[in-house]
């Protein structure tokens, strides 16, 4: 008798570990086209560390692809008649597919959608960032918030004293004119501005000599000279700890590193 229960027990053990490999081999399959969509549609580099994109996907991902597979190891019993079977099977899948799109979902509203030129820095927005309600059609357009990745845009200055006055005021309740939809302007007028806040790449290395070798890299990588950059520093809800170098003329950004550029 005793044999007999081990045999069932080891029959069972082995075919639900065989069917929890397959649900783990399908899980990360379907993990590995969701990274594609979060990573090169809606967190591109260097969004994914800026913004948190990698450890909240990889937090869904990780929940999502263990819990599946193992209540699959669970429930699976080949002594079970086959509907059955397949009814439990797939409640397993639509419980870990609705986990899955609501994280997704998630990850969605937290993505980077504007880098915001404010002041002396570049400041990365996410959806989560714009107060509900700012987001008109009367903004020109900046109400039609990007997918792929995130849009380069500029801050007006106030209108008047008043403006000015009622700007601070709200910004000490935390809404910075960054996330403030109705003083968004394109880049190209905040250009002037972002030149004139910007500094050399010499001044870069002198302020972090111990990242002389990271700035050599980042100049390679925005593949023009090093006289013909300048760095500004990016910020997020995230980390103040980056800079972006820019092009001395055009003040468009063509490489990022982790470096504290204040």
């Amino acid at each position: 008798m005793q044999l007999l229960v081990s045999n069932i027990f080891n029959t069972r053990l082995k075919y639900s570990l065989k069917a929890a490999a397959w649900h783990l081999f399908l899980s990360l399959l379907v993990a590995f086209f969701a990274g594609v969509l979060v990573f090169g549609v809606w967190y591109p580099y260097p969004y994914r560390e800026l913004s948190g994109g990698r450890e909240l996907f990889v937090l869904i991902i990780s929940v999502d692809v263990v819990c599946g597979p193992l209540l699959t190891f669970v429930l699976f019993n080949p002594a079970k008649p086959r509907g059955e079977l397949i009814r439990d099977l797939g409640i397993v899948a639509v419980i870990q597919m609705a986990a899955l799109v609501y994280g997704l979902y998630t990850v969605y509203l937290a993505r980077p959608v504007y880098l915001v030129h404010e002041v002396d820095r570049l400041r990365v927005v996410s959806r989560a960032d714009i107060p509900e309600g700012q987001l008109k059609p009367e903004l020109g357009g900046f109400h039609k918030l990007p997918i792929f990745g995130p849009k380069l845009i500029g801050v007006r200055s106030a209108k008047d004293p008043l403006e000015r006055a009622k700007s601070l005021d709200l910004a000490f309740q935390g809404q910075d004119e960054a996330v403030r939809p109705d003083w968004w302007q394109s880049y190209e007028l905040s250009r002037n501005q972002v030149l004139s806040r910007a500094k050399s790449i010499a001044n870069l290395r002198a302020k972090r000599p111990e990242a002389s070798r990271l700035i050599d890299q980042t100049v390679i990588d925005s593949g023009v000279a090093e006289s013909s950059l300048l760095y500004i520093p990016v910020t997020s809800f995230k980390t103040a700890d980056w800079v972006a170098f820019i092009d001395a003329k055009t003040a468009l950004p063509l490489a990022y590193a982790p470096i504290d550029g204040f």
